[in-house]
């Protein structure tokens, strides 16, 4: 696989001294996020449906956000402006700008809830995702399922983790899958009609491909679980930095090959991001050329 910007190739192998304290902030803030969207979900969607005002809309009809979304992220910035008041901010809620930093400075990338449509359903895998990026490479970043209370997290050359609920931890290594025809594939789908419809083109001519495919709807997710063997790779046109900045360096931590969009490249532009295990990541990637795949599909 050619890697286009970040992989456990691009990732830069230099250690600062400070990347570890950086993951170690990404974990609090994450954990403090995903423990606030646990607590409120039940309190703004009953039984009855959402409360009013709870949800709204963003580019397209599909694509929500919800008021717990805008709270998470509020509370990451809060408490990065105790923490670390010159660092700039690039949330998927709030902007920001992660190309204005200067050379050496850190930038914080926020996803405040990582699949939204899950958390809106009630569906299991939906995420807070926080990543400390320095000259357009994440150094640190953490990944919390907000359902199991698991924290996925690594630091810039000191490998990847998961911490369970019960406050068991683990080091992510990648699958050890060779063959392509028997690998499982995660992937997602866009929310414009056009994008989402060649994606489908795509899907079809892959799926016979490989072993299956999955659909969880959470790209930060989808990175974590190529990263601790649960997927042996994944691909999606149109994520934005905040999608896959914490969730790539994890999986490249954890040996995977990763190829994704330069940070400043937004979602609507269509770049693909690949993950693998790299006994699959070859194939993967030439399967993909051999389809179309890595033509952008922009929105």
């Amino acid at each position: 696989m050619v890697p286009e910007h970040t992989s456990s190739e691009t990732i830069a192998p230099t250690v600062a001294a400070d990347h570890d304290e950086l993951r170690s902030l990404a974990v609090e803030l994450a954990e403090a996020a995903a423990a606030h969207v646990r607590a409120r979900r039940p309190q703004v969607f009953a039984a009855d449906g959402p409360a009013a005002g709870a949800v709204a809309t963003k580019g397209h009809v599909t694509d929500p956000v919800t008021v717990v979304d805008t709270e998470s992220e509020q509370l990451i910035r809060a408490l990065l402006a105790e923490r670390r008041p010159a660092d700039p901010i690039l949330g998927e809620e709030g902007g920001g700008d992660v190309g204005a930093s200067a050379a050496g400075a850190v930038t914080w990338v926020v996803d405040p809830i990582d699949g939204t449509v899950n958390f809106l359903y009630g569906l299991p895998g939906y995420a807070v995702s926080v990543a400390a990026v320095r000259d357009g490479s994440p150094v640190a970043g953490a990944v919390v399922d907000v359902a199991t209370a698991t924290t996925y997290s690594a630091a810039l050359g000191g490998g990847a983790h998961a911490v369970r609920a019960d406050g068991t931890r683990t080091r992510l290594r990648c699958a050890r899958e060779d063959s392509l025809a028997v690998a499982l594939i995660g992937t997602g789908f866009a929310y414009g009609a056009a994008r989402r419809a060649k994606q489908a083109e795509l899907l079809a001519a892959v799926l016979p491909e490989i072993r299956d495919i999955r659909r969880l709807g959470a790209a930060a997710m989808d990175l974590c679980h190529v990263a601790a063997g649960e997927l042996d790779g994944y691909y999606e046109h149109g994520l934005n930095a905040w999608d896959w900045a914490a969730g790539a360096l994890i999986a490249a931590e954890a040996g995977a090959v990763v190829r994704v969009p330069d940070v400043t490249v937004g979602g609507a532009a269509g770049e693909l991001t690949v993950v693998a295990a790299p006994g699959v990541a070859a194939d993967l990637s030439a399967l993909l050329t051999r389809v179309g795949a890595t033509t952008a599909l922009p929105d």
